[in-house]
């Protein structure tokens, strides 16, 4: 699904945002879909079942609300594991797709979708922040907890964010998405500062376990257009899925990536295995009893979450890097999220701090 926002079907608003300038923007946007304003932010109540059993229909729902608290925090890794030192801009939570293994099943505790409307509280946080750390340099990403883009044929936002980043000598900014929604990328002013990033997966795992998203062939075609558009690219194979077959699926896909991509507009390309939380094992079981990936051998790792066995992560990724190095670009960074150092060295020969950490060598691959 190109565009997962035509799924929304019903548009609740905070009484306290309604009056909003963006908040009627979005509104006069979302033609044909019933806008309601609510006095409270409980929708709890419109749901005949309990969470997570709700979420089905609570992802075809979009509540316009305001963050009270703050927009910019460092990503939650783990310190047992190398981080990559990412900065998370939180614009909303939940996703109008519907991935099978997505944390944010076992993360959340509400159904529904929320976009935070209160737009100039985070330009001016992300303002300050910027021009208070300007001896530093910031790579931020919008998809933490959310779609960076799925919503923004309604919402617009990237509108007011790439311009907005266009002259922080200091920071990038990455939209990641498995969408391809990027009319609204055509013609803005990024000198470079935004990068345009999609996930990506094995063709048997694209199609069964990621629901209504965008199919391989409409991301590739998206992100060729938007480095038509002067826009640097990044990818990411996260997380990465044992399956019968999965030599020949990722390499297809990796076979098409740079069949259609320029290689050199790829800034990074991120490799993690797949690990979750241990509730996660039993909402997606419950919500997709058709999917058995969660029924594969793992380990709680360092950081609590379930993880493949060590020799079974390296085979993966082993496979898979060597694809990647046939056809990268000598000057994109292609690293882990969140990996041990023992796996860094047997499936790369170094570790981050060979290099002077990873987010350094992050830094490196789109220095201006």
């Amino acid at each position: 699904m190109k565009d997962p926002s035509v799924h929304i079907k019903r548009i609740y608003v905070d009484h306290k945002c309604a009056d909003l300038p963006y908040t009627q923007e979005i509104i006069k946007r979302a033609t044909n879909i019933p806008v309601e304003v609510i006095n409270d932010q409980n929708l709890l109540a419109l749901y005949d079942t309990p969470y997570p059993e709700n979420l089905s229909a609570g992802k075809k729902d979009l509540l316009l609300t305001t963050n009270q608290g703050a927009f910019y925090k460092p990503c939650p890794g783990t310190r047992e594991y190398q981080c990559c030192d990412y900065q998370v801009l939180n614009i909303g939570m939940n996703c109008p797709m519907d991935c099978v293994y997505c944390i944010l099943q076992a993360y959340l505790n509400n159904p529904w979708l929320s976009f935070f409307v209160n737009v100039d509280d985070l330009l001016t946080e992300l303002g300050t922040k910027l021009k208070a750390e300007t001896q530093s340099f910031a790579r931020i990403g919008t998809g933490e907890f959310t779609d960076s883009l799925a919503l923004d044929r309604l919402t617009g936002l990237s509108k007011i964010l790439v311009p907005f980043m266009a002259d922080k000598k200091n920071a990038v900014l990455e939209l990641k998405t498995k969408s391809a929604v990027i009319d609204n990328l055509e013609g803005l002013e990024h000198r470079g500062r935004t990068i345009v990033a999609w996930s990506l997966n094995a063709p048997k795992i694209m199609k069964k376990e990621e629901i209504r998203t965008a199919t391989l062939e409409e991301r590739l075609n998206a992100a060729k257009t938007c480095a038509s558009w002067g826009y640097k690219l990044a990818f990411h194979f996260d997380p990465i899925i044992y399956h019968s077959g999965w030599q020949e699926g990722y390499a297809s896909t990796i076979k098409q990536l740079f069949d259609t991509v320029p290689a050199e507009k790829i800034a990074w390309i991120s490799m993690g295995a797949l690990r979750y939380l241990p509730a996660l094992k039993n909402i997606a079981g419950t919500r997709f009893p058709n999917s058995n990936f969660f029924y594969e051998e793992f380990i709680t790792g360092l950081d609590n979450k379930s993880r493949y066995f060590r020799s079974q992560r390296v085979e993966l990724y082993k496979g898979i890097l060597a694809q990647l190095q046939e056809r990268a670009d000598k000057n994109t960074c292609i690293y882990f999220c969140m990996e041990s150092d023992e796996i860094w060295q047997e499936v790369f020969g170094f570790t981050p701090d060979d290099k002077s950490g990873l987010g350094k060598m992050l830094d490196n691959a789109v220095s201006l």
